[in-house]
């Protein structure tokens, strides 16, 4: 697919590209590159370009007015009312004409690829400064999931943006001594899997509290992972044996079941995009994964 200076898309992307698109961006682009070969399926996508953000505040003096603010924090002003000035720049914002057709003509592109008229995808921030040697900001922007609809993607867009100034972001930048006006900020904008039928986790590979690297970790509940990331579900904890995984094993060394009381899902009607709803006790006594896809996950990650 063709990219202009405001978007590329997650298959063009390598970490080359991290000062453009940020680390998590780059990541994906990683991903979506090399196991596609690998018959692995990861979601399509693209992200908007660190010149979006920068053309972005120029064209609406927000730099200017962002100086300013932080002059004003570090002369003692509240964090908290710094920081709900600043974000209110963004959200009220408007978009470039070229980059705003740039991410509406491309979420048709990715509706059209899955066949559908509005596709539904998850809309990630993903700083150009995250990952340094010396500091990490991944966690510290926004994510918003189940958006569907040019009004509403562009809306998401502009909360993506504010999040780069979030209380803790700012106060982060701070403590580090980084400048806020250097940091720009990249989205990722992907389909949605729909986990919210199904389960997710995270996959560790390697032990994450010893760092033996003989063994992979899955964490696992029922829903979207975002309950598992941030730590509100006890989720299925399973650990599996590197060294035997291509061999006709079960190289199965635990199987924890959590209780994964409640789970994530689709929302509509609202201004809520999700909601966390309770899981029946046949899903809390339900792994979410069987010992063939335990073990799937972990050949996947070899490759």
């Amino acid at each position: 697919m063709s990219d202009n200076k405001y978007i590329r898309w997650f298959e063009d992307l390598s970490s080359d590209d991290t000062a453009e698109v940020g680390g998590k961006n780059a990541s994906l682009g990683e991903m979506i590159k090399n196991l596609k070969k690998e018959e692995i399926d990861v979601p399509d996508g693209f992200a908007t370009t660190a010149l979006a953000y920068r053309e972005l505040i120029e064209e609406n003096d927000i730099d200017k007015k962002l100086g300013s603010l932080i002059d004003e924090l570090q002369n003692g002003a509240k964090l908290k009312e710094i920081g709900r000035k600043i974000r209110r720049l963004f959200t009220n914002t408007r978009f470039p004409e070229a980059l705003e057709d740039s991410i509406i003509q491309n979420y048709k592109r990715l509706s059209d690829k899955y066949d559908e008229q509005e596709i539904a995808v998850a809309v990630r921030s993903s700083a150009t400064a995250e990952d340094l040697p010396d500091a990490s900001f991944a966690g510290q922007q926004e994510t918003f999931l189940n958006v569907s609809g040019q009004d509403e993607l562009l809306e998401a867009c502009r909360k993506c943006y504010a999040s780069l100034f979030t209380d803790r972001a700012i106060s982060y930048r701070e403590e580090k001594g980084f400048s806020h006006l250097k940091v720009a900020l990249s989205i990722g904008i992907q389909k949605m899997v729909r986990s919210d039928k199904g389960g997710s986790g995270v996959m560790f590979t390697i032990d994450t509290e010893t760092g033996f690297n003989n063994v992979i970790e899955i964490n696992a509940a029922w829903g979207l992972g975002e309950n598992v990331v941030q730590g509100t579900v006890n989720p299925d904890e399973y650990t599996v044996f590197k060294p035997v995984l291509d061999d006709d094993h079960l190289p199965i060394l635990k199987k924890f079941l959590g209780s994964k009381e409640k789970k994530m899902v689709y929302s509509s009607g609202g201004s809520k995009k999700t909601r966390n709803t309770n899981t029946s006790k046949k899903e809390q006594q339900t792994y979410v994964l069987d010992d063939k896809g335990i073990v799937q996950l972990p050949r996947w990650e070899k490759r």
